[in-house]
Formats: C-alpha cells, sequence, structure tokens
C-alpha cells in the first residue's frame, strides 16, 4: 500500500457560481459565508452564557462539529478514517452503552504503549460483535493518550450496505495482513479477534473456551512490523444474547455464517436483538514484545505457532481468572 495520504474533504455549498466578483472577493479577504459565520456567532454566544454549563458545552460542541462538516474542515485518511466523526457522533453514540449499560471496566491499559504501533489481541463473542466497538471505546477513554483502536473487520462487514461506510469511518479495515502490516508500521494501534466467526457464533455451551486462533497470520504481521502484541481479555459479552441453536437453513438462505436462535431472537423480531445488560470486565495483559526476534522469524512456522498459542493460553487464563473472581452475570 502506498504511503499514508490524507485526504481534505473540500467544501461545500460555497454559492454555485452566482456570487458577484466583489462578493467573491470580500470572501477571499476573509468573510465567512453566512451559514458558517451564524453557526460561529451561535456557537460563541452559547459558549459565552455559561463555560461551566455541561449543556450550553454540550451545543458549542455540536454547532463547532457542523461548522466544520459545512466548511470541510475535516480530514479521512486513505482508509477511510474520519476522526471527527468517530470522536464527535460514533463513540459519543457507544459511550452510554459502555458506561451504563454494560459498565464495562477496564483493567491493565497501561498496558498499552502510549504511542507507536501495537497489536492488540481479543477474543471474541455474543453473536453481535459488541465487544469490538466497546474494546475501541475503551482503548479511546481509558488510556492517557486517547489513542483510536482500528479493528480488522470480516469481509462481511465490509458487504453490508450502511455498516461497510461506518465501519471505515470508525477505523476500521478488512482483515488482511497487507492493511494490518501498513497501519501497524504507521504507528497505529490495531485490533484483531482472531476466532473470527467460530468464537462470535459459538453456541451459549462453549461459553469462555476460545476457539482456534487461526495459522498465526496476526504473529506473522506483528512480527514484521516489529510491534509489541497486547493481549486483551473480555468477559461480559457471551452473555448478552445467549445462543442455543443455529439455523443453517436461514444463514445459508442469507448468506450469512450462521443464525443465531437466542431467548429472545427471532420470538420477539427486533426487540429479540436488544443485548442484555450484562456487567462486563476488559482486562489488557502484558505485551509480548517483538523486536528481539530476529527479520526472518515471520517465515518461522514452528515459532508462529508458539507464540499464536501462548497469546491464547494468556487471553484463556485471564478469563478463568475473571470468571472465578466475578460476583454475578448482572452485577
Amino acid at each position: 500500500m502506498a504511503d499514508a495520504k490524507v485526504i481534505p474533504i473540500g467544501p461545500v455549498g460555497e454559492g454555485g457560481g452566482r456570487r458577484t466578483r466583489d462578493e467573491r472577493d470580500e470572501r477571499d479577504e476573509g468573510e465567512a459565508p453566512a451559514g458558517e459565520a451564524s453557526l460561529t456567532s451561535l456557537a460563541g454566544k452559547v459558549a459565552e452564557r455559561g463555560a461551566g454549563g455541561g449543556l450550553d458545552q454540550a451545543l458549542a460542541r455540536t454547532f463547532a462539529f457542523l461548522r466544520r462538516r459545512l466548511t470541510g474542515d475535516y480530514e479521512v485518511d486513505d482508509f477511510g478514517f474520519d476522526q471527527d466523526l468517530t470522536d464527535e457522533v460514533l463513540l459519543r453514540l457507544l459511550r452510554p452503552v459502555f458506561e451504563r449499560y454494560f459498565r464495562v471496566e477496564v483493567r491493565g491499559i497501561e498496558n498499552i504503549p502510549t504511542d507507536g504501533g501495537a497489536l492488540i489481541v481479543a477474543n471474541h463473542s455474543g453473536t453481535l460483535p459488541w465487544d469490538g466497538l466497546m474494546l475501541q471505546v475503551a482503548v479511546r477513554d481509558r488510556h492517557p493518550a486517547e489513542r483510536h483502536l482500528r479493528l480488522l473487520g470480516a469481509d462481511l462487514v465490509f458487504q453490508l450496505p450502511v455498516v461497510n461506510e461506518l465501519a471505515r469511518k470508525a477505523g476500521h479495515t478488512l482483515a488482511c495482513a497487507e492493511d494490518a502490516q501498513e497501519l501497524l508500521e504507521r504507528g497505529e494501534l490495531v485490533g484483531v479477534m482472531p476466532e473470527g466467526f467460530k468464537g462470535l457464533g459459538k453456541p451459549f455451551a462453549d461459553r469462555y473456551r476460545l476457539q482456534r486462533f487461526g495459522r498465526g497470520g496476526f504473529v506473522a504481521t506483528a512480527l514484521r512490523a516489529r510491534v509489541p502484541i497486547v493481549p486483551c481479555s473480555i468477559v461480559g459479552a457471551e452473555e448478552i444474547h445467549p445462543m442455543v441453536g443455529n439455523s443453517r437453513v436461514l444463514a445459508r438462505l442469507f448468506g450469512l455464517p450462521y443464525f443465531p436462535v437466542t431467548p429472545t431472537f427471532p420470538w420477539l423480531g427486533p426487540l429479540g436483538a436488544v443485548p442484555l445488560p450484562t456487567k462486563w470486565t476488559i482486562q489488557f495483559g502484558e505485551p509480548l514484545e517483538t523486536r528481539d526476534q530476529p527479520p526472518e522469524a515471520a517465515e518461522d512456522p514452528m515459532l508462529m505457532f508458539q507464540l499464536t498459542d501462548q497469546v491464547r493460553e494468556t487471553i484463556q487464563h485471564t478469563l478463568y481468572k475473571l470468571l472465578v473472581a466475578r460476583r454475578s452475570v448482572f452485577f
């Protein structure tokens, strides 16, 4: 992939060629368009009314966001990541779910580097991928450097309308070695859930039993980029949609890897897709360094197998410890 390119989004709504020469000259000298001026003035008045008021601050921030969108004063990278939209809209929508609904407790956040690339490897579960979204909020909100996590998603994510666009704007990209290595070499945090659909769609009876981690492709990527691997264990997601059955006929009909049957879905229709309000814990383990490995390590299948198994066992052992210490699924 080519070097990183920041793609500026050009201004919109600048008159469509209807302004006179004098009007264009005035604009060139610094006059803002009417919409921009109105938003700026309104945001300023709201901010002046109460610097300490939560509602006023929220309104001022909203108007500032709208102004940036109208004037094109934001950036999108060549993967489609729109940091402004992610921070001001997507994460704001997810934050109440993280803090009040799942009441996520985050441990070991200090194990994520303050800067530079790192690969976060986590277990995957829950029928619907709420765990990936909560992991993204955890890294952004709990890490001192407020870092963004770039998750690797399955092909299906980028084939679905709307979901594809939102995933790209949130910083997610296709789970392929080339994209992952490119992001890591840029110094980004990359998240991967090697169990994939095997973990996401496993029966409730197999909860918290890790599935296969593939052939160790994520380890090879980390070795080539020479970045640490941070194991991550997530407890609480397994119970949000207890999957008691899988309709393979419907799965084939809709082109899905599985069609879940839970105590509430499909019996309650769309209401059955609402997750149960379980209590979550996300724990980041000590990073596994790769810098001391030789350059040819990524081509050694035995070494990749050993490191993959080491990461998997670390996550599994931590899951067992968290489950033993857990008082209740919901508290």
